[in-house]
């Protein structure tokens, strides 16, 4: 696998094709649904978790709590209207393809949250100003809050369950308590154990004490019935919390790349084409709602809570993709049949089409964002030109 990805990504290297493009080609190549080469998915998929864990944490570790808090109610608003926006047009698609109520509810939630992990990747090759990626990881991260909440509703409803706004509020609170515990144990410890080991003068140890962190809140989280990305980004923020964490942040660097390749090219090995074909039209319809209402949902939610013309336009199209959420709801809709399931197909379509777009949206955004302050500058230019005149 690793193989085949590292030559698929230098070739797109000399076509300057983003490295996301090639992970998803080897995917593709090293899958089970075309002949020759095959790897195999289950223990691909093992490690591509654990590589997510790592990846949320490098980015957790460059959010510390203060910084956290100050994004909290803005980026909190910017996902909920985009959250309720996505998924009321992904009901809206699912009821114009003909499909049940409960399709079209899972559709409208596959293409709600956007995937962190590609967003981090896609900033890695396309270069964005600090307050653009503040604002959408803050938003992604307050977006993962909400699905955890969502994928309680809807299997509880797969179970046949009641749904009520007592039992909603309940999961809340009890998420709520979750992370105010986690936090305040871990900024009583996690620093001062970071500290002490941080005088040994020895790399290793403080990188797998780092990771051990990272993996033991993780398995928390996972314990508590949330998700492993919840307590991976936790972890990120309370080590950064620590003197130690721009040491930690050069040391997982290349750990992230390593696992992000394995990651991606999970995704691409999900891939199946046939099934693809078969429905072509809804797995367009759908990517280019994605893009499209992502883009405006959060670019006009970003212009409300006071952002700049050119930061909101860099953010929505940044937004316009989903994540592993999407794939992860698609299983709730199909059970056991998951893989055969057109919905888990087109959730793994839609999913490689927006990640693939991810870095070029971002690159076409920075061009046309340019563009504006060029003709916004221009008039007081030239006013001031005609006074000095």
């Amino acid at each position: 696998m690793l193989c085949v990805a590292a030559l698929s990504t230098v070739i797109c290297l000399f076509l300057r094709l983003p490295l996301l493009v090639g992970y998803l080609i080897a995917g593709i190549v090293v899958g089970p649904h075309l002949p020759g080469i095959y790897a195999s998915v289950e223990r691909l998929h093992i490690v591509s978790d654990l590589g997510v864990t790592v990846l949320v944490f490098a980015i957790g570790l460059h959010f510390k709590f203060r910084r956290l808090l100050r994004l909290a109610p803005t980026a909190g608003l910017v996902a909920l209207i985009q959250v309720v926006a996505m998924v009321g047009l992904g009901y809206m698609v699912g009821h114009l393809m003909g499909w049940t109520p409960w399709e079209c509810l899972i559709t409208g939630a596959m293409l709600s949250i956007s995937g962190v992990v590609i967003l981090a990747k896609a900033f890695e090759e396309v270069p964005v100003e600090a307050r653009v990626h503040d604002l959408v990881f803050g938003v992604v991260m307050c977006e993962d809050v909400v699905a955890i909440l969502m994928l309680a509703l809807l299997l509880t409803i797969a179970k046949g369950g009641e749904v009520s706004l007592s039992g909603f509020i309940v999961d809340a609170s009890f998420l709520t308590l979750f992370i105010v515990v986690s936090i305040a144990v871990g900024l009583i410890t996690v620093p001062y154990v970071l500290r002490l080991i941080a005088r040994f003068k020895r790399p290793e140890t403080l990188l797998i004490a780092s990771l051990g962190i990272c993996f033991g809140l993780a398995m928390v989280a996972e314990r508590a019935g949330y998700s492993m990305i919840l307590g991976a980004f936790l972890a990120g923020s309370l080590v950064a919390e620590s003197e130690e964490s721009s040491k930690i942040a050069k040391m997982i660097e290349p750990v992230g790349h390593i696992f992000g390749a394995l990651f991606f090219v999970s995704v691409g090995m999900l891939i199946h084409p046939e099934l693809l074909l078969k429905y072509w039209p809804a797995l367009v319809l759908l990517s280019v709602v994605v893009i499209v209402g992502k883009f405006a949902s959060v670019f006009l939610a970003s212009l409300l809570i006071g952002e700049r013309l050119n930061i909101a336009l860099k953010a929505g199209a940044a937004m316009g993709q989903i994540g592993l959420f999407a794939i992860l709801v698609s299983k709730v809709a199909s059970g056991e049949g998951a893989p055969t399931h057109f919905l888990y197909s087109l959730a793994v379509g839609v999913c490689s089409i927006t990640a693939f777009l991810c870095p070029f949206l971002i690159r076409a955004s920075n061009l046309v964002a340019k563009l504006i302050e060029r003709r916004s500058t221009k008039p007081i230019e030239d006013a001031g030109n005609a006074n000095s005149r």
